[in-house]
């Protein structure tokens, strides 16, 4: 066993030097070999290797003559048969070395006779050969020694967040600038606003201080009280309106706001660095009350009347065509149905109406505007008319106007999209479409098509759209199509997900060549991936049917069975296939042909007989699959063997009730910090400073790894592993190639913590500002993508799915916003927040957030000693557990809740659909943690003393009972 295998392990022979065993065999003397002459061209190169590291030496110098053949002198003779050696025995005769007694020569000549002829060769003249060359160190970690005691430094941490460029189409368009009156509307300081800035002071400063000399010769003089009640109202109405007309020249301060951002920068169209808008309740703006009271006043007619010119002006515009100035004083509209409420409500006549293109929802110039006339009719009115202008816009060739009306005024970003790809302009398509949040394959195919494409892969692998962006090429642009979709193989591959790159590549007939090395490095792992990738070999044409055989002799009930309800007396010890290896030979079969159609007969037939000895898919209960599979599988098979055969059924009894599993009596030699059960049905631990370890079902060690590690960080598809070792606040992650069996170092991270899962190439940290995506195929650590920050944190560990991802989150209290605590939930990968669902905020309250929404609580019930268990969101449930307070633990969508006992430590783990099963743990009490995982199909259950044990997601079977100890 080597703790980094590499590629060239060699088989070992029998060892030079020991004692004869066995009869001599007549004619095979035994002499004293001082070295030895391969013949290298007849038995290659590589087995002659073979033997030389068999038998090689300290001191030992290994050199090739002329005609090819390898010399290997050792450093001492040893005593071996003829008929043993590994190639022809050399003798030393002095300083001589012969191959047959009784020859002579120079000292430091090889002597040989070749027939007749007797050949002489120097043996320091000839090439000498390094075995070192013949050995692949690149699975061996490499690890610097310093002094002891020196600290792990974290690396520094890049930050890569896409920054989508700011369009403005009114700037293209050639549209003139706003107005004063609209830049006052806008915030933006005019030229004269230093001037009244500074004479709205002085006004101030002087009632403010009319009003007190007044207030003080009232008090002096005693002069009835009337005139200082009166004395306030003056002032207030001074400075009131004072401040009423040094709003309408200071940014930022002013009754409803027609669009852009109180923030430097907002209205400037320069890009910014985007962060997720914060979700906070909705708030009335300010002036909202004053411009209602003042529409159901006496005025309430003539501004009415003034805002009903404004709109006739705007028809008129458009009518004539006056597109400059109808696009100037248009205003964006506010809802569905034109109702006030939908906008802001202004009293004042918006001039001009900016809405300059942002890349993300933050900067989309503000809510729209709602006018005393807005309504249905005056919406359905608008709408029309704008719609009108579009048309006309687009048939004159002026496409960027078009696309403006379409985008601001009628807030309709796609079709903007759709005009400008349609008129060509597809680069400033795709930023629009960036900028505007559509669609990722939309973006992604757009940037492709107008050559952006870095940014266009970029985006695909954050938002997990290659699939969908290949699609759409495929019908219109193959060429463009088959380029997108080699990056997705390339972007698969370097993810470690070999079977991925082979799914992305396989509709592609001229790609599928190239993914035959990944195709035998996922027959390596095991599981459901070798099942596939062998039946993919055989589409190829590769020699593979003899393991395929063997698969479909193995899908028998022994493959298919699941142990008894409530019974863990079966420890599971069989290295056979998996059923889900079988069950996904037999549907990888279904879907593909072999390249031998007398072999895909074969196979199919053996295929359909399975399925009839089963029942049905191995460890599968899809029945309507389990129809397809046969039905397909039939239609290849042999007709004569197929016709006898019956429909698969069904016959084994159900379970009865949830499963009950005993860990081992005892502990283990080894701690257990973690564990993943594969899909290959090996299971990898994480031992601390005793390193990693990769066993079998009965036990055994089958691989070992000198790096420290307290976490795994295991990917989606079982093909790659994040080792995780802390070091105070530091933290130290190598990355382990199951296929090849490599570790290599990554990086050192600062983090407050590490997801247990990723996809690959994303992996998901928490740090201070929020939770942080990282690159992990980077070169140095790199940030694509952040969520939360500033006054939000993450509170305990983040719960995921390769579908979504939950969190609790709190909003500590500051500015607009109060305190609060939420469940946040977001679907992955694209991270669309989905739900936020508000928590109840108690210490006293054990709480783990899962990834589907839910929220598993545990609190101190009525009685003495009792725990109340509850689950909010999908599917509400509520517990009672008596006894000592349960210790809860969660990965991804199953829950576990472990409470001591008098024979150790019971818990009960389940998943979305209810509890799965129970287990117990003796003689465990004083620890009552129990960590719990789900992968590949199964749930792995640990104990820091060195127990794990592994049941199937649904709590059917027991798929692995170990302890874990040391050698």
């Amino acid at each position: 066993m080597s703790s980094s295998p590499t590629s060239n392990r060699v088989a070992s022979s029998p060892v030079v030097g020991s004692p004869v065993v066995g009869s001599p065999v007549p004619g095979a003397p035994v002499v004293d070999a001082a070295g030895f002459l391969l013949d290298v061209p007849l038995i290659g190169a590589a087995e002659a290797a073979q033997r030389v590291l068999a038998h090689w030496q300290d001191g030992a110098r290994l050199s090739e003559l002329p005609d090819g053949r390898w010399l290997l002198r050792l450093a001492e003779p040893v005593r071996t048969r003829t008929d043993r050696a590994p190639g022809a025995p050399l003798q030393l005769a002095g300083q001589v070395l012969v191959a047959s007694p009784g020859q002579t020569g120079r000292p430091g000549e090889l002597v040989l006779a070749t027939g007749a002829l007797t050949v002489r060769h120097v043996i320091s003249e000839l090439r000498p050969v390094d075995p070192s060359e013949w050995l692949d160190l690149s699975g061996l970690t490499l690890h610097r020694l310093g002094p002891v005691g020196t600290a792990v430094e974290a690396e520094p941490v890049g930050t890569d967040l896409p920054r989508p460029a700011a369009v403005d189409l009114r700037a293209v368009a050639g549209i003139p600038g706003r107005s004063r009156r609209a830049g006052r509307l806008l915030g933006e300081p005019g030229p004269g606003a230093a001037r009244a800035r500074r004479i709205s002071g002085v006004v101030t400063a002087l009632v403010l201080a009319l009003g007190l000399s007044f207030l003080a010769s009232v008090v002096a003089t005693g002069v009835p009280r009337a005139p200082v009640i009166v004395l306030p109202v003056l002032v207030g109405g001074s400075a009131g309106l004072t401040y009423r007309w040094y709003s309408r020249v200071r940014p930022g301060v002013r009754f409803g706001r027609p669009g852009g951002s109180g923030r430097p920068g907002a209205a400037s169209g320069a890009p910014v660095q985007q962060r997720r808008p914060r979700q906070r309740p909705p708030r009335r703006p300010r002036g909202q009350w004053l411009a209602r009271f003042a529409l159901r006043g006496p005025a309430g007619a003539l501004l009415r009347e003034r805002h009903a010119r404004y709109l006739h002006q705007l028809s008129r515009s458009f009518r004539q065509r006056r597109w400059e100035d109808a696009l100037r004083d248009a205003i964006r509209l506010s809802g569905a149905d034109g109702r006030p409420e939908q906008g802001l409500l202004t009293l004042r006549l918006p001039d001009r109406f900016t809405g300059a293109l942002r890349p993300s929802a933050q900067e989309r110039g503000g809510a729209p505007l709602a006018l005393p006339l807005s309504g249905p009719t005056v919406h359905e009115y608008l709408t029309g008319l704008y719609r009108d202008a579009a048309e006309a816009l687009e048939r004159d060739g002026r496409i960027d106007e078009a696309a403006y009306v379409l985008a601001d005024l009628l807030a309709q970003p796609a079709e903007a999209v759709a005009l400008l790809d349609r008129h060509g302009r597809t680069a400033q398509a795709a930023e629009l479409a960036e900028g505007r949040g559509l669609a990722a394959e939309l973006v992604v195919r757009l940037h492709w098509r107008a050559g952006n494409r870095e940014r266009a892969v970029r985006i695909a692998h954050r938002r997990g759209a290659f699939a969908s962006a290949v699609e759409r090429l495929t019908a219109t642009e193959p060429a463009a199509a088959r380029e997108l979709r080699t990056v997705w193989v390339d972007h698969r591959r370097r993810a470690g997900d070999r079977l991925g790159a082979v799914e992305a590549a396989w509709p592609d007939e001229t790609l599928r060549p190239g993914v035959l090395p990944d195709l035998r490095e996922a027959a390596e792992l095991g599981g459901a991936t070798r099942g596939r990738a062998l039946v993919h070999l055989l589409a190829l044409g590769e020699d593979v049917a003899e393991p395929v055989r063997a698969l479909l002799a193995e899908a028998g009930p022994s493959a298919a069975g699941p142990s008894a309800a409530g019974s863990s007396a079966a420890e599971p010890g069989s290295t056979e296939p998996s059923a889900t290896e079988c069950a996904a030979a037999l549907a990888a079969l279904a879907e593909l042909r072999c390249a031998d159609p007398a072999v895909d007969r074969e196979l199919t037939t053996r295929a359909v007989r399975s399925l009839v000895r089963t029942g049905g898919l191995p460890g599968r209960a899809a029945v309507r699959s389990e129809s397809t599979v046969h039905t397909r599988l039939l239609k290849r098979a042999d007709p004569l063997a197929a016709a006898d055969l019956p429909k698969p059924r069904r016959t084994g009894p159900g379970r009865s009730g949830a499963l009950t599993v005993t860990a081992a009596d005892r502990p283990g030699t080894l701690p257990v910090l973690d564990a993943a059960r594969l899909d290959s049905g090996l299971v990898l631990v994480a031992c601390g400073q005793a390193g990693v370890r990769l066993l079998g079902p009965d036990g055994r060690t089958r691989a070992r790894w000198d790096v420290p590690a307290e976490q795994l960080v295991v990917a989606d598809h079982g093909g790659t592993v994040l080792l995780v070792a802390r070091y105070g606040t530091v933290r130290e992650l190598f990355r382990l190639d199951l296929a090849t069996r490599r570790v290599e170092r990554w990086t050192a991270l600062r983090v407050r913590g590490i997801v247990p899962s990723y996809d690959g190439r994303h992996l998901l940290t928490v740090d201070q500002d929020g939770i942080a995506v990282l690159d992990t195929r980077a070169a140095r650590p790199t940030v694509v993508h952040r969520e939360l920050g500033n006054d939000q944190q993450a509170v305990g560990r983040i719960a995921r799915t390769p579908a979504s991802c939950a969190v609790v989150v709190h909003t500590r209290a500051g500015g607009h916003t109060a305190e609060l605590t939420e469940l946040w939930r977001w679907d992955q990968p694209g991270w669309e927040l989905r739900a936020r669902q508000q928590v109840e905020l108690d210490d006293s309250v054990d709480r783990v957030a899962l990834a589907d929404g839910r929220l598993l609580t545990a609190r101190p019930g009525e009685a003495p000693g009792a725990s109340v268990l509850r689950w909010t969101g999908r599917g509400s449930a509520e517990q009672t557990v008596t006894g000592p307070p349960v210790v809860l633990g969660a990965d991804g969508t199953h829950w576990a809740f472990t409470e001591r006992s008098e024979d150790g430590l019971r818990t009960t783990v389940g998943g979305a659909s209810g509890a799965a099963f129970t287990a117990l743990l003796p003689g465990a009490a004083t620890d009552p943690v129990l960590r719990l995982r789900a992968h590949a199909g199964a749930v792995t259950c640990w104990h820091r003393s060195g127990r794990v044990f592994a049941v199937r997601a649904d709590g059917a079977e027991l798929l692995a009972n170990l302890r874990v100890t040391a050698g």
